[in-house]
């Protein structure tokens, strides 16, 4: 059996409380056609030392969306995921980025792309905190209701997610339940999301400007795709696009989701496109 016959399986425990029967079914179709080190991590931290120690062997990670972006994540700290075929079975509660780059979402189908495709290298945008981006990223700006992007092809999807905390929060949500100090809290909102979006140094959107949102998004051509979407957002909205190798954004304090994770808030951040950055094992040859 040769060395590309020789699998490290990394079950993301997400992925065995949500389907325990489909994880079995995957590692059944894996086991008929490769040589498996199963490895089946309790947090995070087990799932990188256990990824560190893959030797020779290549990496196959059963798990949802944010096993993939984890994954990635690490491998590109360890400055090996441009040589790195990486493989995906998606189980979980969140598959939909890994169904837009194409991979199978039902377990047999996904386990046989793993032993049967073949890697396809597709491109990706790293930040300046060597942070990654695989199917996009949005920044909020408008009322301050938090929103994802993931998806690829330029689609942003939208992920309502809760953010906890007291007092004034990370949203500037008013001291009171009324509805005055609701409003008051989305006016703050809206002046603090005022941000300066400049590609390749080119200013696109500047500081002065109420926009409800900025999705940037790997394009084709090493470019990334930018969309800044204006505050009155609605049918026939106003939409402004840009293309570039390199989209910094900065202003107060934003926070902004990539794939199905949020981050910051920070002050600044500058992403960059990676064409052919990562390969991920696709069936179709």
């Amino acid at each position: 059996m040769s060395v590309s016959d020789q699998l490290l399986v990394l079950v993301d425990p997400v992925a065995r409380r949500h389907d325990g029967e489909s994880v079995r079914i995957a590692k059944d179709v894996l086991s008929a056609g490769a040589g498996l080190k199963v490895c089946l991590p309790n947090n995070p931290e087990e799932f990188a030392r256990s990824l560190a120690r893959r030797g020779n062997r290549r990496p196959v990670v059963i798990g949802d969306d944010h096993a993939l972006l984890r994954t990635v994540t690490l491998l590109h700290r360890e400055r090996v995921l441009s040589t790195t075929v990486l493989s995906l079975v998606p189980i979980g509660h969140e598959v939909s980025l890994a169904k837009s780059l194409g991979v199978p979402t039902e377990a047999v189908g996904a386990a046989r792309a793993v032993l049967e495709g073949a890697g396809r290298r597709l491109d990706l945008l790293v930040d300046d905190s060597d942070g990654v981006v695989l199917g996009g990223l949005r920044i909020p700006c408008g009322d301050g209701t938090p929103a994802v992007a993931a998806g690829g092809g330029g689609r942003l999807r939208a992920l309502l997610t809760r953010v906890r905390g007291g007092g004034a929060g990370a949203w500037g949500a008013g001291a009171a339940g009324t509805p005055g100090a609701r409003a008051r809290g989305r006016g703050q909102d809206r002046v603090r999301g005022r941000v300066r979006v400049e590609v390749d140094g080119r200013t696109v959107v500047d500081l002065g400007e109420v926009i409800e949102s900025v999705g940037v998004t790997p394009g084709e051509g090493g470019l990334c795709e930018v969309e800044v979407r204006w505050a009155d957002a609605g049918v026939g909205a106003r939409v402004r696009r840009a293309r570039g190798r390199v989209v910094s954004v900065s202003g107060a304090d934003f926070r902004y989701y990539v794939d199905a994770v949020a981050s910051g808030p920070v002050r600044r951040r500058t992403w960059s496109c990676r064409p052919g950055g990562w390969s991920l094992t696709l069936p179709g040859g």
